[in-house]
């Protein structure tokens, strides 16, 4: 059965039953032809195979109709393709070949092949009919020499192709054109703005390599005009004398192919022969060469290319203020830009084939990460489209994550160094509020002093707080020079101890103590601060000692409550930003964790230090010592 369908008909009109009649003649005459007949469609899948094919090679139609032909041996699939093709352009073409059979056996025939073509002229396929060679030697002598030279093609092509230099690409197809062609002499032009340019050759002299001729009236330009891949010129035609790279003596025949790349000529093969005949076979191997050319043109092109961006990409990368890697599937780097090595420590040669020295984040997400170097980094992660690896860009963020604890210490600092004066002035207006008419002039007086020195002190501490912002946030600005600590540690006594009725508040200070070198209102801030926290940290009440000592060349200031006390092994850590003397003490008792930090930093800017120790019965001895403005500062 011919391997197609018949469409239903309804009732027919005359011209309608005219045509079915002849539709079914043609169907007979096929199914009952002696010879194989098989149809091909435009992408070289069988469209008919009449019961003579199915006789011939043993596959039934309905096992082959809509699939690439079965019966075509691999070593002669190019030769199949470009008879083809050669049928669309140039014509029937009869040729002697074999095919395989459904039992693996080996079929010698002679195929006649014809274009099947559209009321349009359109190619829309092609016929070939089988016919029986027998044991004819010089079909089977035929058939053996193309299997050879269609051998020999795959090897050049195969060549050809493994070259990735364009340079060497072109060199090589004019090599190849002399081997396959058996030219006398061969060349590849390059089609370039309408001019041809020889870029390489073989049997010529090297001295024309470069050479240029106008495209418009060269064999190329008629060729492409007649819309046909292959022509043949002779001598007796003219039209040499252009051709500045065909001076070969005895020059008779110029075969030429063009090579097409990415749908465009691109250039042309020229075959020049001045001792040999040329044949139907050396014009089929110049056009399948020069098809094979534009592909391995294509693939060298492409690579340069590649090549290209990949060099503009790595430079882009290495030179890259972000540390750029990528990862393979399993999360070990594969490459790692010198700015990765600058932003980590860690060199590429020491990172290659492990995990990058910090943690990932998921695809598409953000993560900042702090090194063991004190650096932060901002890391991001993609994944690679098509691919299992990522690419990471991750950057150095440290001055902006110091800018943000900068900001937040500024703030936190600033609640709690202007708690203190503020709270001093709210209990002097407060006594004065309510007992105004009970206290003397002389203790309304001395109230109100306080209240002005207290807001003077505060006025100065928010000029203070803005300075050391300014100063960064490693740096809290003082001013040292020598003052007077008795008087301020006497003016601070007596402003805390009007704060609780629970409380006693005693100061224990030399009268004839030496000046201290330092920051008074800083030192005012600490003693404050300390005093502050003596009375939050003593709820039940008790007494609270104030306490200079003059030792050598310092002065040791101490504030020692009988409260809570501090827990074992916390005596470092209170004095770190956040932290407060036990377990649930910021739910106790309020805070942020922040005056005992500040007060470290600024009694060491003044050169001082601030420690802190437990009483041996209950409570806290805070420590602070500064140096004798005696001493030289």
């Amino acid at each position: 059965m011919i391997g197609w369908h018949d469409d239903a008909v309804g009732v027919d009109t005359p011209p309608v039953g005219r045509q079915i009649r002849v539709d079914a003649t043609a169907r007979a005459v096929i199914e009952s032809a002696p010879d194989a007949i098989v149809a091909f469609d435009t992408d070289r899948t069988v469209l008919l195979w009449n019961p003579a094919a199915e006789r011939m090679f043993g596959w039934a139609a309905t096992e082959v109709v809509g699939l690439e032909p079965p019966i075509i041996p691999e070593e002669l699939k190019a030769e199949h393709n470009a008879v083809l093709e050669r049928v669309r352009s140039g014509g029937p073409i009869s040729f002697a070949t074999r095919r395989l059979g459904k039992d693996g056996g080996v079929v010698d025939v002679r195929i006649d092949t014809s274009a099947l073509s559209s009321p349009a002229g359109h190619v829309i396929g092609w016929v070939n009919v089988f016919h029986m060679t027998g044991e004819d030697e010089v079909a089977r002598h035929h058939m053996a020499e193309r299997a050879r030279v269609v051998r020999r093609l795959g090897d050049v092509v195969a060549d050809m192709n493994a070259q990735r230099d364009l340079h060497s690409v072109l060199d090589r197809i004019a090599a190849s054109l002399r081997e396959l062609t058996g030219a006398d002499a061969g060349g590849f032009v390059m089609i370039e703005d309408g001019v041809l340019r020889l870029v390489s050759m073989d049997g010529l002299p090297v001295s024309l390599r470069g050479r240029t001729a106008a495209l418009r009236n060269s064999l190329v330009g008629e060729l492409m005009r007649s819309d046909k891949t292959v022509m043949m010129t002779t001598g007796e035609h003219g039209g040499f004398d252009d051709l500045i790279w065909s001076a070969l003596p005895g020059l008779h025949t110029i075969a030429l192919s063009l090579s097409h790349v990415g749908g465009r000529p691109y250039g042309a093969l020229y075959a020049l022969y001045s001792r040999r005949k040329v044949g139907h076979v050396e014009l089929e191997l110049l056009e399948l060469l020069a098809g094979h050319a534009g592909v391995a043109l294509g693939n060298a092109m492409a690579f340069e290319e590649v090549v290209r961006q990949r060099a503009h990409e790595r430079a882009v990368i290495d030179g890259s203020a972000d540390g750029i890697a990528v990862l393979d599937g399993a999360g070990y780097v594969l490459q790692w830009n010198p700015a990765a090595d600058m932003l980590t420590g860690v060199s590429a040669g020491e990172v290659a084939g492990r995990p990058p020295p910090f943690p990932l984040p998921e695809p598409g997400e953000k993560l900042t990460h702090r090194l063991r170097s004190g650096r932060w980094l901002d890391v991001l992660c993609n994944r690679l489209d098509g691919s299992d690896e990522r690419v990471l860009d991750f950057r150095d963020v440290t001055a902006a994550k110091e800018l943000e604890e900068a900001k937040d210490l500024f703030l936190a600092t600033t609640s709690h160094e202007l708690r203190t004066p503020i709270t001093v002035v709210q209990g002097f207006a407060s006594t004065l509020a309510r007992r105004w008419e009970k206290l003397p002039d002389a203790d309304r007086h001395a109230a109100v002093q306080m209240i002005a020195d207290r807001a003077g002190s505060l006025g100065r501490l928010v000029e203070q707080l803005l300075l050391g912002s300014r100063a960064g946030a490693e740096h809290l600005a003082v001013s040292n020079g020598p003052f007077d600590l008795a008087a301020m540690l006497s003016g601070s006594a007596s402003a805390f101890r009007t704060l609780s009725d629970k409380h006693v508040l005693i100061a224990d200070i030399p009268e004839m103590m030496p000046a201290a070198y330092g920051d008074e209102l800083a030192t005012d801030i600490i003693v404050g601060q300390l005093l502050e926290n003596a009375y939050k940290y003593s709820p039940e009440g008790g007494t609270i000692t104030v306490r200079a000592h003059v030792s050598d060349g310092q002065i040791e200031v101490t504030v020692s409550d009988e409260g809570i006390g501090i827990a074992p092994g916390d005596h470092e850590r209170i004095f770190e930003r956040f932290v407060q003397g036990e377990t649930g003490d910021r739910r106790r008792f309020g805070g942020i964790g922040l005056g005992l930090y500040i007060a470290r930093r600024l009694a060491r800017a003044q050169a001082g230090e601030l420690t802190a120790r437990s009483r041996p019965e209950c409570g806290t001895v805070m420590l602070l010592r500064l140096r004798r403005a005696d001493t030289g500062g």
